[in-house]
């Protein structure tokens, strides 16, 4: 089985961009929605998303917080943009910055389209009590709040968020 253990982080200002060795675009739906995600129905989420060249079908459990099954298998760029047609919800588009930062690798997500104005550092751990050190870019953290997971942005994107939603 493979486990993800992830913590994600809004992003406070631009320093961070200096620093960015790769970026890489995206796109990406999902099979499913956040409704069957919540009623029970499914217990996972279905995302395709092409990065750059290459495609995955990714599969990841319900689970809100830090640590989740996840389970990644590249597909044909072809089937995924097929697959990118059959997906409930809207699309996510956003560039993936790689930022090294004190031995650590941050993702920083910048999303674009509806969910543009949005950028998200997220960092996998090798354990859930990991010590690592903090960015001054860091923001608060976001990880156990499910309106910044991708599937809740595919449904409800941060351009129909609250004022008082975009603060944290």
């Amino acid at each position: 089985m493979a486990l993800e253990i992830e913590r994600k982080f809004l992003v406070t200002d631009d320093t961070w961009r200096p620093a960015a060795h790769a970026v890489t675009p995206m796109a990406q739906g999902y099979l499913n929605d956040l409704a069957a995600m919540d009623s029970g129905a499914m217990r996972a989420s279905v995302r395709v998303r092409i990065a750059g060249d290459d495609a995955f079908l990714n599969l990841k459990s319900r689970e809100l917080g830090h640590t989740r099954q996840e389970f990644d298998y590249p597909i044909p760029t072809a089937d995924a943009r097929a697959l990118l047609a059959l997906c409930v919800g809207g699309r996510i588009d956003k560039r993936r910055h790689e930022v090294m930062h004190a031995g650590h690798l941050w993702e920083v997500d910048e999303f674009l389209g509806d969910n543009a104005g949005l950028v998200v550092a997220e960092i996998e751990l090798q354990a859930a009590d990991e010590v690592f050190a903090r960015p001054a870019w860091l923001g608060a953290e976001v990880t156990d709040i499910a309106r910044y997971y991708n599937l809740a942005l595919a449904t409800r994107p941060y351009a129909q968020w609250s004022p008082a939603e975009r603060t944290r």
